[in-house]
C-alpha cells in the first residue's frame, strides 16, 4: 500500500501537469467531483473489469482480468442462465509499467452469435455469471456515445443515466480512464464501467490520455490501452489497434487514431482509403467516424489541435459521403452543420464534439464570440449523446445534459443519410470525371 500511495502522489504532483491542462471551471455549474476509485472486492481467481466488444461478423470478444495468473483464458456461454452450451478458449497478455505489474488480461473471442439475443456467460470457470445482448442485424439500432469519460462522480452520474435507457452499442471517442501512467486507475476504471461494459459491446478509440509516454523511462506509447482494450483491428484489416472499423446493422463505424501517423503516406491513411472504398451504401447506408481531437471546434480549449489531421484526411471522408463525425477532447458539447473545408456543404459530414463524459479536468467554458456560422448548437455541460438509426434514410440524434440526478434533453435533430441524396453522389461522380 505504501508503494501504491507513493505512486499516486508522484503521478498527481509531478506528471499530470505535463499530460493534461485543466480548463477554466464552469461558473454556473459545480466543478468536477472527486475521483471515484473502485476497489477489487473479489478473490484473486475471480474475473474483474469484464467488458465485451464486437469482434467481426457474428462474434464478440470477452475481456477480463484476474490477479491469479493460473486462471485459464476461457469463456463458457449459452442462452439460458446457468446453462452453458459452448466453451471457447482465448489468449492472454500482461504488462509492466514502472513498479506496477498488471494482472492476467484475458481476451476470448466467442461466436458465431445470433443477433438481438441475450447470452449468459462465465469467465475462467470462476466468479459471477454475466450476460450481454448482441446488437440487431437490421434497423433500428441505437448507439450511446460519450467521450472523455474519466472516473469522477460526474462520470458515475453519466453512466447511471446511460444505463437507465437501453442501447445496442457504446461508442467512446478517446480518453477513457485518465490514468495518465497511474496504472491502478486503469483497474479502477475497468471495475467502474463493468456493470455496463459487460452487458453491451463497448467500442473505443484512443485519446491523448492513453498515450502514457514517460520521458527516458517508458518509450512504449499506448501500452496499457492496447493491452486492456483490444479492438477488432485485425478483423477490419488494420495493422494497428489505434484504428479500425466494424459494422452494426446497416451502419459502418470507423474509429480513427488522432495520435498516430495520418498523413497520405501513413498506414492509417492507406487503410482508411481502402476501408471506405469497400463500403456498399446500398447495404450499409450509414457511415460514421469517431476520433479524439475535433476537426471543427469553436471552443478556445484545444483550438486547432485537429487541424493537421483534418487537412490530411477530410477529403477522404467527404468523397465517401460520411454522415457524421464524432470527436472528444474538448470538454463541452458542440454540434456543427454539414461542413467541408470550413464551409457549409450539404454533402459534408455533421461534426459533433461530445467530450463531456465527466473527466476530472472540468468543463471547457470559453466558446469564441460571436458564434461561428458553422456551429448549430454548443454548451459547456457534462452529458452523453444517443444516435438512433431508424432506417436507411433517417436517424435521430439527441444530446442529454447531465443535470445532477436527472437527465435533460438539451439538443435534438433528425438526420438524413447522405446515401439517399442523389445530388451529392451526382456531384461526386462529376468531380471524379474531371
Amino acid at each position: 500500500m505504501k508503494v501504491f500511495g507513493l505512486f499516486i502522489s508522484f503521478t498527481l504532483l509531478f506528471l499530470c501537469p505535463f499530460l493534461s491542462q485543466a480548463d477554466v471551471p464552469e461558473l454556473s455549474r459545480e466543478p468536477p467531483r472527486p475521483i471515484v476509485f473502485v476497489p477489487h472486492d473479489r478473490s484473486k481467481s475471480d474475473p474483474q473489469q469484464v467488458h465485451v466488444s464486437l469482434a467481426g461478423k457474428d462474434h464478440m470478444k470477452v475481456t477480463y482480468i484476474t490477479e491469479d495468473k493460473k486462471v485459464e483464458s476461457v469463456v463458457e456461454y449459452g442462452k439460458t442462465s446457468g446453462k452453458y452450451d459452448v466453451k471457447t478458449t482465448g489468449e492472454s497478455t500482461s504488462y509492466k509499467y514502472f513498479f506496477y505489474s498488471s494482472g492476467k488480461i484475458h481476451h476470448v473471442k466467442i461466436g458465431p452469435l445470433e443477433p438481438s439475443t441475450t447470452y449468459y456467460y462465465k469467465c475462467g470457470y470462476n466468479g459471477p455469471e454475466f450476460s450481454f445482448k448482441t446488437p440487431p442485424s437490421s434497423f433500428p439500432v441505437e448507439f450511446a456515445i460519450v467521450g472523455d469519460l474519466g472516473q469522477t462522480e460526474w462520470t458515475a452520474a453519466t453512466l447511471a443515466q446511460i444505463k437507465s435507457q437501453d442501447y445496442d452499442v457504446f461508442l467512446l471517442p478517446g480518453d477513457l480512464s485518465y490514468a495518465d501512467t497511474n496504472q491502478p486507475l486503469w483497474d479502477s476504471f475497468g471495475r467502474l464501467v463493468e456493470p455496463l461494459a459487460s452487458k453491451r459491446p463497448w467500442m473505443v478509440t484512443q485519446g491523448n490520455h492513453e498515450i502514457e509516454f514517460f520521458p527516458i523511462i517508458e518509450h512504449t506509447t499506448f501500452k496499457s490501452y492496447n493491452s486492456r482494450w483490444l479492438m477488432p483491428y485485425a478483423e477490419s484489416l488494420s495493422e494497428s489497434n489505434l484504428y479500425y472499423s466494424f459494422d452494426v446493422a446497416g451502419v459502418h463505424t470507423i474509429m480513427l487514431g488522432s495520435y498516430t501517423d495520418f498523413d497520405s503516406d501513413s498506414d492509417q491513411y492507406q487503410w482508411l482509403q481502402a476501408d471506405l472504398a469497400k463500403v456498399d451504401r446500398k447495404t450499409t447506408p450509414w457511415v460514421i467516424v469517431l476520433l479524439h481531437a475535433p476537426w471543427y471546434n469553436t471552443n478556445e480549449a484545444h483550438e486547432g489541435e485537429g487541424e493537421s489531421m483534418r487537412e490530411a484526411m477530410e477529403s477522404l471522408l467527404y468523397n465517401a459521403r460520411v454522415d457524421v463525425v464524432f470527436a472528444g477532447h474538448v470538454h463541452a458539447y458542440e454540434r456543427f452543420k454539414r461542413v467541408y473545408n470550413n464551409k457549409v456543404d450539404q454533402c459534408g459530414p455533421i461534426y459533433i464534439t461530445i467530450g463531456d463524459g465527466g473527466n476530472r479536468e472540468g468543463l471547457a467554458t470559453k466558446f469564441k464570440k460571436p458564434p461561428s456560422p458553422l456551429s448549430a448548437f454548443r454548451e459547456s455541460s457534462f452529458g452523453h449523446g444517443r444516435l438512433k438509426v431508424i432506417d436507411g434514410k433517417r436517424a435521430q440524434w439527441s444530446w442529454h445534459r447531465n443535470n445532477d440526478s436527472n437527465t435533460v434533453l438539451a439538443d435534438e435533430v433528425w438526420l438524413e443519410s447522405l446515401s439517399s441524396s442523389s445530388s451529392c453522389w451526382t456531384s461526386r461522380e462529376s468531380n471524379d470525371e474531371l
